[in-house]
């Protein structure tokens, strides 16, 4: 039961071209949104689609395959855990964040779909 503990599949499309930062490290860093949406017939039966967006991030290796064959509006599965963190704007607001920290990436669709 352990390993369904923060456990987040998702299927979406890419939002904007990921970012891929080079960290001091040697460590990658990748970020990008995640479009899932839901569709559901409204009271009058007409077709309605409620769409979510996610942030992911992905590190190591992870960070290397979205850097070399992710890209906007590519449809891409999601497995990893989600994660909280905060941080303080420059006018003294705390915000807080929740993100897809992604273990493993798949690239749906055809060859065809560039």
């Amino acid at each position: 039961m352990s390993t369904i503990r923060n456990h987040v599949q998702l299927i979406g499309n890419v939002g904007q071209e990921p970012t891929v930062t080079n960290l001091e490290s040697g460590k990658k860093v990748a970020r990008f949104s995640i479009a899932t949406n839901e569709y559901y017939k409204d009271s009058k039966g007409e077709k309605q689609t409620d769409t979510n967006w996610h942030t992911v991030v992905a590190w190591g290796k992870t960070a290397e395959i979205v850097e070399k064959f992710v890209e906007k509006g590519k449809e891409v599965g999601i497995k990893g855990k989600l994660k909280t963190r905060t941080y303080t704007t420059d006018d003294g607001n705390q915000r807080y964040v929740t993100e897809v920290v992604a273990d493993e990436i798949l690239l749906l669709g055809s060859k065809s779909d560039k």
